[in-house]
């Protein structure tokens, strides 16, 4: 059991230290449409390496049956392990040559997000979590769908959320990271965006047919 736990850790670290690097590459670009398409990188990175990301993983607590508060620990591990991976790359890119470029947009990113209304970042969130449960659902479906199809859908399913404005909670881990930005008000928006993709994770397994991971 404590093996298990430890290897469910060191993936989520892993998956933080991903999405950390494909944000990086996203407030390094200076075209929108190119940096939104480059951060797919992390989460194809995370799907094919078994990493476990929290957006990835909470849609199929709906359909865990008696393993559903096994499952619910094992998420909660999740989330800690991908913030403490963002939080890693944060503050490693802070302090290195790329910060001049790179902390100033995500600074402003995080502003952005404080200003915003409770419900606004609510309701992005939920598109967010609905799109990043499509992502790695359609990943997961080899029998049904071609590997173009599915690598494709999971591109697109990640620009559309960057490009949209949606809110995921464990990119916008590194940039409060990165941007040193940190608040107790701050952790109360990651909080109600996790809340958010949460909701939209579990959407399409309540309405389609989807098995456990």
């Amino acid at each position: 059991m404590k093996k298990e736990i430890l290897k469910l850790a060191v993936n989520s670290l892993l998956a933080g230290i991903f999405i950390g690097m494909a944000g990086t590459v996203y407030l390094s670009s200076s075209n929108p449409v190119t940096g939104a398409f480059l951060f797919g990188f992390g989460l194809l990175t995370i799907v094919c390496y078994g990493f476990k990301l929290y957006t990835g993983a909470i849609g199929y607590l709906m359909v865990q049956g008696k393993d559903f508060f096994k499952y619910l620990f094992d998420l909660l591990i999740i989330w800690l392990g991908n913030l403490a991976g963002c939080f890693l790359v944060g503050k490693a890119i802070s302090l290195s040559r790329v910060s001049d470029k790179v902390v100033p947009k995500a600074a402003r990113l995080c502003d952005i997000k404080m200003a915003d209304s409770p419900a606004s970042l609510f309701i992005l969130a939920v598109f967010c979590g609905i799109l990043m449960f499509l992502a790695v659902e359609s990943f997961r479906r080899k029998e049904q769908l071609h590997a173009i199809v599915r690598t494709v859908l999971l591109f697109l399913c990640v620009a559309i959320f960057i490009l949209s404005g949606f809110e995921h909670c464990i990119a916008n881990m590194y940039y409060f990271s990165v941007a040193g930005k940190w608040s107790t008000a701050a952790m109360l928006n990651i909080l109600l965006m996790t809340a958010g993709n949460s909701a939209g994770g579990f959407l399409l397994p309540l309405l389609a047919d989807v098995k456990k991971p």
